[in-house]
C-alpha cells in the first residue's frame, strides 16, 4: 500500500511528518512526501492564522480529487482545534490531536477522534528520514510562555523536553551536513538541572554543522553563547522572534522582554559571532498598535539591522487574549505588511552586501537550473555554478537572485 504524509505549517511539523514517514516505511507501506495519489494519507495540520486553517481544509479537498476512495487521518494543531469539524469531512477516519502524533501509527485502520489534554512526558519519535544537506532534531514541545495572540499552547500543551542523551545522540549520529535543533520553543528546554547550553556543549564534536531554531530573547545568555563558541561547526545565525518594537504592544502581546532586553541580547550575540545573522518575525497590525507604535518598530528593526524579517498580519485566534480586543482595519494591516517587506528587503541586502568577496560554509540543498542552490553558516541563500555534493568553502561574488552568487575556494571533503 501506498501512503502520503502531507505537512503544512512550522518546521516542527516537518519534523515530526519525517518521524512518521519512517515509521511508515518500516511497516512495510510506500511512502510519499506530498499529495500523489495513495492508498493512506497523513494530514498533518496547522492553526497558527487563520490562512493556515483554511489550507488544512483546502488540503482534504484536494486530496479527494487526487484518491477518491483514500482514507485520511488529520492530526495536528488544526485537528486539535476543530476535530468534530475535520471528522465530518468525507474520507476522513481518523482525526488525532497535536498530542497524539506518537500514537498515530497505532490508529491506521482505525476510526474517530482521538484527543489527549495531559501534559505529561516528551512522547519519543522516531529519528525522521533525512534528506543528505539538512535534519531537524526536535528536543522539546509545548509553551508556557502564552503570548496573548498565540493559540498554540492551547493545542500543543505546556512545555515538556526530550531526555539529553537521546537528543545528543541524535545529532551525533546525524549524518546530514546540518542538524536544525528545533521545538515549539526550544528555548525553556531542561533535562533534570541541565538545559540548551549544556546540550549544546554535549554535542560539540558533532560532524555535521549545528544550528538553533528559533530563541525567545530572555534564551540568550553569557552561558548559552560561550556553549556555542565551544561547538566545532556553530551556526552562527540566531532568530529572536520581536514581535513589535512598541513597549505598550510588547505588553499587550504578553512578551517578556523590553527593547532594551533585547537590544542587550543582540549586544552579547555579536560579542561572540561579530556576523552573526539576526532574524526575527514581526506582526503587522497588531489590534491596537498606533501608527506611532508601528514607526517606532520600524525604527527599532533598522536599529537591529536583521538579515532576515519574516512578517505576517495580525491574524485573530479565537480563545486567545488578544481576540478580545478590537481589531485594525483590513487595509491598515495590509500598509503595514507591505511597509515591512519593504524594510525587511533593504535590510536583508545590506547584510548580505557585507559578505561579497568573503569565504563562506555552503552546504548544497538541490540543483535547480544550472545552479546548486544551498545556505551559508549565517543563512544566506548561496547559488554556486555547477555541482557541490557536500559542504565545501565558496567565495561570495555578488547579489544574485534572492542571495548571493558563490564559487568554490576549497574543498572541505566529506567529515
Amino acid at each position: 500500500m501506498k501512503a502520503c504524509v502531507f505537512t503544512l505549517g512550522c518546521k516542527v511539523n516537518d519534523c515530526e511528518s519525517g518521524s512518521l514517514m519512517e515509521g511508515l516505511a518500516r511497516l512495510g507501506y510506500e511512502v510519499c512526501d506530498g499529495l500523489a495519489p495513495a492508498d493512506i494519507y497523513i494530514l498533518n495540520t496547522c492553526a497558527v492564522t487563520g490562512e493556515a486553517e483554511k489550507k488544512s481544509r483546502q488540503a482534504i479537498a484536494r486530496i479527494r480529487r487526487i484518491s477518491p476512495h483514500a482514507e485520511i487521518v488529520v492530526c495536528g494543531c488544526a485537528a486539535e482545534k476543530a476535530p468534530e469539524a475535520f471528522a465530518q469531512k468525507e474520507n476522513v477516519t481518523v482525526v488525532a490531536g497535536a498530542r497524539q502524533k506518537g500514537k498515530i501509527l497505532e490508529l491506521l485502520g482505525s476510526r474517530g477522534v482521538f484527543l489527549d489534554e495531559s501534559d505529561g512526558e516528551y512522547d519519543e519519535l522516531l529519528p525522521p528520514k533525512t534528506s543528505k544537506s539538512r535534519a531537524f532534531v526536535k528536543i522539546q514541545d509545548g509553551c508556557n510562555n502564552f503570548c496573548s495572540y498565540c493559540i498554540i499552547p492551547y493545542l500543543r500543551g505546556r512545555s515538556r523536553s526530550r531526555r539529553m542523551e537521546s537528543a545528543a545522540a541524535e545529532i551525533l549520529s546525524c549524518k546530514a551536513e546540518e542538524a536544525v535543533i528545533t521545538g515549539i520553543d526550544i528555548s525553556s528546554y531542561h533535562d533534570g538541572g541541565r538545559g540548551l547550553a549544556d546540550l549544546l556543549l554535549a554535542v560539540k564534536d558533532a560532524r555535521c554543522r549545528i544550528r538553533l531554531g528559533s530563541l525567545e530573547v530572555n534564551a540568550v545568555t553569557e552561558e548559552l553563547m560561550r556553549a556555542a563558541k565551544e561547538v566545532k561547526r556553530f551556526a552562527p545565525h540566531f532568530h529572536l522572534s520581536l514581535q513589535s518594537g512598541a513597549e505598550s504592544v510588547l505588553r499587550k502581546m504578553n512578551r517578556h522582554y523590553t527593547k532594551d532586553d533585547y537590544r542587550a541580547r543582540v549586544a552579547l550575540i555579536r560579542k561572540y559571532f561579530p556576523d552573526a545573522a539576526i532574524t526575527t518575525d514581526i506582526i503587522a497590525g497588531f489590534p491596537s498598535e498606533t501608527e506611532e507604535d508601528f514607526q517606532e518598530t520600524l525604527a527599532f528593526a533598522e536599529e537591529i539591522g536583521f538579515s532576515q524579517i519574516h512578517c505576517f498580519p495580525y491574524s485573530r485566534r479565537t480563545g486567545t487574549n488578544a481576540a478580545k480586543l478590537r481589531e485594525l482595519p483590513p487595509e491598515t494591516k495590509s500598509a503595514r505588511l507591505h511597509a515591512l517587506l519593504a524594510l525587511a528587503k533593504r535590510l536583508k541586502g545590506e547584510y548580505e552586501k557585507k559578505f561579497v568577496g568573503k569565504v563562506l560554509e555552503f552546504v548544497p540543498e538541490e540543483e535547480k537550473d544550472g545552479y546548486t542552490e544551498g545556505y551559508s553558516e549565517n543563512y544566506i541563500r548561496l547559488y554556486l555554478a555547477g555541482g557541490a555534493g557536500h559542504a565545501v568553502r565558496v567565495r561570495a561574488v555578488r547579489a544574485f537572485k534572492d542571495g548571493l552568487l558563490a564559487e568554490i575556494t576549497e574543498n572541505k571533503g566529506e567529515n
